[in-house]
């Protein structure tokens, strides 16, 4: 991808890519699929036997496997082979967790070491630090965990009251306070931890031996899902931290918390890909099995519904996934050819794509959630017995949405984070929007819309984004410098954005399989109905917005212009939906 054509975060809104720019999942190579195939295994022999003990807390059995992934070398796969690991591209890396993501609650132990756990010491630490720790924590000897919220301060990190004091000789922190709801607290060896020192306004960052004197880890929390995962409190009381395990400088620990979330965000986003095609294989082969009426419930037409369903939004979430993914690694290369730190020039490629990472962390834990909850109709009675892999995973599933901030703090993200980087000069959108907006009053149905599939789908793409362009300005124009208090609204605005983002993924990623000759009828199938439904889903999202302007009489006569933008020829979306959950009830498994 040429530097020039490579966009910048939300510019999506206001720019176009051909789809031979486009990375799909069906490009993977070798390499890649042999690593995910070594995750695959591993849960599988390692994980699935032992789910129910898991799931009973029992923290040496986690620790245990844990430690296994690490020997087998699939704690370092995101970690350079200098420090001990395998230096793999971003895009392996979120296939990786992706993979994990079906291993229910091992997961979530997993991804919390792998990712917040070790990266924050990668990224940010020191050469000693990262020769100390990482080394160690990438092979599986250490176990992280990340240490922010407290019993105060959850949404509102920076608001947290643990103190660091240095002592008169500068060789220590005195560390001070408590944090709750951390992952792998019951077994962690290593921990970051932010907090103030002394009277700073803002977060610093430390690395903290969980074997300190003054540590003390309180007993895991009784929770609905994930329950195979440590969850526990944790408490400090004059902790003496080594002056040199400051991680970055003081005063950075705020911005490092914000980058390490959207990374968090981002691996989320494939974790819920691997959690959603086990619950439709799951769903499949139950419905391959179950009679009623002396006939398979993969026969009647309410079940291959859901089913396809199921597949349309998973597949559109994993089109957007790594369609982003390989954005980053081509900013990867890009920084570090200026920035001599490998670690900061990853994660500020990562933290580069703020409003792409809130998207699939809002649009990922809300397919997932919404996949977990059909398999489980699915499965009727025996989907609420603790017997069935659906009902786990209905519960595991739940904590997606409020995990690495909740789905309402990242919606009020996409949209700020957007206008900001417009604002700032990333890219033009208020310039285009206002020319949306003057045109929108007299603008006129297209009835004569392209013939060519893609051309097509194309037009449906930009008429979308030129309705968010439109509600935007309206709403900035309206609400100006309030704008962000107005959550209704500002949710709204983010909706719109992600609908547009997850369908124009998909459709580009149709259009390259075409291209590479690996498309087939039922992508068109998917993207057809995904963009049907999404026209619909947008059209709503923006008279909502409309209709709660304070001068809401003032933008009636846009109110034509939202059917022109939302407009879409109808489907038959039964026979599409049919035509997918054929495919994969002939294949028994997820396998499009």
């Amino acid at each position: 991808m040429e530097n020039e054509k490579k966009l910048k975060s939300g510019e999506f809104l206001v720019r176009c890519i051909e789809s031979n720019e486009l990375f799909v999942p069906e490009l993977f190579d070798e390499e890649q699929l042999m690593i995910a195939q070594s995750c695959k295994d591993f849960i599988e022999t390692e994980v699935y036997p032992y789910l129910d003990k898991l799931d009973k807390g029992d923290r040496d059995l986690m620790k245990e496997i844990l430690k296994k992934s690490g020997d087998l070398g699939l704690m370092g796969i995101s970690i350079p082979e200098e420090y001990g690991g395998f230096g793999q591209s971003f895009v392996t890396q979120m296939l990786a967790a992706e993979t994990m993501g079906a291993a229910f609650s091992f997961s979530v132990a997993f991804m919390a070491h792998c990712g917040i756990g070790t990266l924050p010491i990668m990224y940010y630490g020191t050469e000693d630090q990262r020769q100390r720790y990482v080394t160690k924590l990438a092979t599986g000897e250490l176990l992280g965990a990340y240490c922010l919220t407290e019993p105060g301060a959850g949404s509102d990190a920076n608001s947290g009251t643990s103190s660091a004091v240095p002592t008169s000789d500068g060789k220590h922190y005195i560390l001070n306070g408590q944090k709750m709801w951390i992952t792998n607290a019951g077994f962690c060896d290593v921990q970051v931890v932010f907090a103030k020192v002394e009277k700073d306004r803002i977060l610093s960052a430390f690395i903290v031996d969980s074997n300190l004197p003054g540590v003390v880890i309180g007993p895991d929390e009784h929770k609905m899902g994930i329950k195979g995962s440590s969850t526990a409190q944790i408490y400090y009381t004059d902790v003496m931290v080594p002056a040199e395990n400051i991680l970055g400088s003081r005063g950075e620990g705020f911005r490092i918390a914000l980058n390490i979330l959207h990374m968090g965000r981002m691996k989320l986003g494939a974790n819920v890909i691997g959690a959603a095609k086990k619950a439709i294989t799951d769903s499949i082969r139950y419905a391959n099995e179950r009679k009623q009426f002396c006939v398979p419930i993969a026969s009647f037409g309410a079940i291959q519904h859901k089913l396809a369903e199921m597949v349309i939004r998973t597949f559109a979430h994993e089109s957007a996934t790594y369609r982003v993914s390989k954005d980053i690694d081509h900013l990867i290369d890009e920084l570090k050819l200026t920035e001599p730190d490998y670690g900061r020039a990853v994660i500020e490629a990562i933290s580069h794509y703020a409003v792409e990472d809130a998207i699939l962390k809002v649009y990922g834990s809300e397919m997932l959630d919404f996949v977990a909850d059909e398999a489980v109709q699915i499965h009727g009675g025996m989907g609420y017995s603790a017997e069935m892999n659906v009902e786990r995973g209905y519960r595991d599933s739940r904590i997606n949405r409020i995990f690495e901030g909740t789905n309402e703090i990242n919606r009020l993200l996409v949209t700020d984070t957007a206008i900001k980087r417009a604002l700032k000069g990333d890219f033009d959108l208020f310039g285009k929007a206002q020319q949306i907006f003057n045109q929108a009053v007299s603008v006129e149905k297209q009835t004569d819309l392209p013939e060519e599939y893609f051309a097509q789908k194309q037009h449906y793409l930009s008429n979308f984004k030129n309705l968010s362009l439109m509600v935007i300005y309206a709403a900035n124009t309206q609400f100006a410098k309030k704008l962000a208090k107005e959550q209704e609204v500002m949710m709204n605005l983010a909706d719109i954005i992600s609908e547009i983002y997850v369908a124009e993924s998909l459709v580009l990623r149709v259009e390259k399989l075409e291209a590479i000759g690996k498309g087939n009828s039922l992508y068109r199938d998917m993207a057809d109905v995904f963009v049907y439904d999404a026209g619909k889903k947008i059209r709503n999202f923006a008279l909502d917005c409309l209709n709660s302007l304070p001068e809401s009489e003032s933008v009636q006569p846009l109110l034509h212009a939202v059917e022109v933008y939302s407009f879409t020829r109808g489907i038959n979306v039964k026979e599409a939906r049919r035509r997918i959950a054929e495919k994969i009830l002939a294949d028994n498994e997820y396998k499009i």
